[in-house]
């Protein structure tokens, strides 16, 4: 009776409280009446005391948003324990889909296989991904974009040890000097390259004689892919389905000028900031002992 006579001023929500405690004694109905509460208002100021995850769905949201959709539970599970909320990820995924938060499905990618042109190379990789340093396998492929009635094209060269994008390049042609130049580009930066792996499919650029003839002349071995076999050649694969998932289907783009730029930016930010699974869910070139204050926040 005495908390019943203290809280006759105080709010519902303190009532609802103490209706709570007094639960285990007396009926609910009876507590009800003499609080003069409403049951569905003391259940839903209940329920919104239960919801012990608020301030998980809070962080959930910024760092979704953020990343503009582009982490899934899994790395968003990786933010959380390193801010000192060790959910598991079954937990992290019930509650983004309790707040409507999904990242999107996974593209299909553009096939450059035109047939017997050139000869073919023999399969060097193996789908052996392990490295033990930079610089000793490489996967390349090339990938195809529609942007505002015009075609697009995009060769990326990724180096298996770190997955970074080495080179790349961006043409309104899928010419043969459009991937020549993404390696004229990455000789420029590496000159002793002898013994390096560079795998890709069997698409027509990669059995031209003169991207053949370049990679010869470095001393660099090529490996292929048979016809109809992608898994060889997966983690170009995985690239590119990231790229289309996480950039060029959750944007609008009013030029292709404009997507260029968005582009070239997309392909930094996944360099430099993107979480990387292989890499012990730390960014390529910002490791998490070097992130100032909450800046790790947003890897």
């Amino acid at each position: 009776m005495k908390k019943i006579g203290s809280l006759n001023s105080e709010s519902t929500k303190e009532k609802a409280l103490a209706i709570s405690e007094l639960r285990q004694k007396y009926k609910l109905k009876d507590l009800l009446l003499v609080f003069n509460v409403k049951r569905s208002t003391y259940y839903a100021v209940m329920q919104k005391k239960a919801d012990k995850y608020e301030s998980e769905k809070e962080l959930i949201k910024q760092v979704f948003h953020y990343h503009k959709g582009r982490y899934g539970y899994r790395r968003i599970t990786e933010v959380l324990h390193r801010t000192g909320f060790p959910l598991n990820h079954k937990t992290v995924k019930r509650l983004m889909n309790e707040l409507g938060l999904k990242s999107c499905v996974r593209p299909k990618k553009y096939h450059s296989y035109k047939g017997i042109e050139g000869k073919g190379f023999p399969n060097i990789l193996k789908r052996n991904f392990k490295v033990s340093g930079f610089n000793q396998k490489w996967v390349t492929d090339v990938t195809e974009f529609n942007v505002c009635g015009h075609r697009i094209y995009l060769s990326a060269l990724i180096d298996l040890y770190n997955q970074e994008i080495i080179s790349y390049t961006i043409s309104d042609r899928p010419s043969l000097n459009f991937v020549c130049q993404m390696l004229s580009n990455v000789f420029e930066k590496y000159e002793k390259l002898t013994g390096l792996i560079i795998h890709s499919d069997q698409g027509w650029h990669y059995r031209a004689e003169k991207y053949t003839q370049m990679l010869k002349d470095k001393g660099i071995i090529q490996s292929m892919s048979r016809k109809g076999n992608c898994l060889n050649n997966c983690m170009a694969e995985n690239f590119f389905g990231l790229l289309k998932t996480e950039f060029y289907y959750m944007n609008k783009f009013s030029s292709v000028e404009e997507f260029k730029k968005a582009l070239i930016e997309y392909i930094t930010y996944y360099n430099t900031e993107r979480i990387k699974k292989g890499l012990k869910g730390h960014s390529l070139t910002l490791p998490l002992k070097n992130k100032k204050a909450l800046g790790f926040l947003f890897m």
